[in-house]
């Protein structure tokens, strides 16, 4: 193996970013350990990449969702394929659509389990692998969702990735000793396969919000398969990136990449309306010290 190629472990390979950061990874001489809960699916993934790649692509079938335990087990086969681990990607996720009082707080706890206790269980899993290495990257697939919370419908799932963008800054700074870098990667609307496939829920419609219910669904409807984002150019930046290749070259470490015209529109008016919040109520919120005299 060149000492330049890396191996990359990916979560949630079979549709969506990570099969595009499959190809990504592949195109550049790197090997991939690809990873998804369907085996007939991951077999064809493999059949889908060019046939001289194919001896670079290792699969192994994996649900995030089964338990630490587990996920330990077949990190450490993955590790065997190759020997290393160098990029290991936390990609497989979902959403779960509902308003937050209908869904309650046991809906949320599933799109928890998924988005977070999921992802980091593989994280947990992977970390021995990462930091054996100097130089090797931890990725995490957060949103923009994170700062456009000011929709109805999308609140389970934008908690889940406002707690995913908390965790990735934490584990740069618990990481860092060990030369493990981490990507949080928030990307915007890109035209990729079953993200909401669990559709709207409407199982406890609640008297008072048909209106705001309605009008959620009907804006979701609306908004599927409309994306304009490309999901293949966006996993090639992200290989840029940790290659340090292309558009990154020469570029310091963003730790949040931000990817997306409409991520990027987002996060700006969020940080500007914060801004401006914190400038009209300056003089009340820094006005709260202890007296001189107690």
């Amino acid at each position: 193996m060149e000492e330049s190629s890396k191996v990359w472990f990916i979560t949630g390979t079979t549709s969506g970013f990570g099969r595009r950061l499959v190809y990504s990874a592949l195109a550049r001489g790197d090997r991939v350990i690809a990873t998804g809960r369907s085996a007939e699916k991951l077999a064809g993934l493999i059949e889908s990449c060019d046939e001289p790649l194919r001896e670079n692509v290792r699969t192994l079938q994996l649900d995030i969702l089964e338990g630490r335990k587990s996920i330990e087990e077949k990190m450490a086969q993955a590790a065997r394929f190759w020997g290393r681990i160098d990029v290991l990607v936390n990609n497989a996720g979902g959403g779960y659509l509902g308003l937050l009082e209908e869904g309650g707080t046991e809906l949320l706890r599933t799109q928890f389990e998924l988005n977070v206790f999921g992802l980091m269980d593989v994280t947990l899993a992977g970390l021995p692998y990462l930091r054996a290495h100097q130089g090797s990257t931890l990725i995490i697939i957060g949103s923009r969702s994170a700062w456009r919370t000011e929709i109805a419908g999308i609140g389970l799932y934008s908690a889940s990735k406002a707690a995913v963008h908390a965790l990735a800054e934490t584990l740069a700074v618990e990481l860092a000793h060990f030369g493990v870098r981490v990507l949080h990667v928030a990307p915007g609307a890109f035209r990729t396969e079953g993200i909401y496939d669990n559709g709207f829920y409407h199982k406890n419609k609640l008297d008072g919000y048909t209106d705001i219910h309605n009008a959620a669904v009907r804006g979701y409807t609306a908004h599927a398969g409309t994306q304009i984002g490309d999901p293949a150019k966006a996993m090639e930046v992200v290989v840029d990136t940790v290659k340090g290749e292309g558009v990154a070259k020469g570029k310091p470490w963003p730790g949040l990449l931000v990817l997306g015209e409409d991520a990027d529109h987002d996060l700006r008016r969020k940080c500007e309306g914060t801004l401006q919040t914190l400038d009209e109520w300056k003089d009340v919120s820094t006005n709260l010290n202890l007296d001189s005299d107690q």
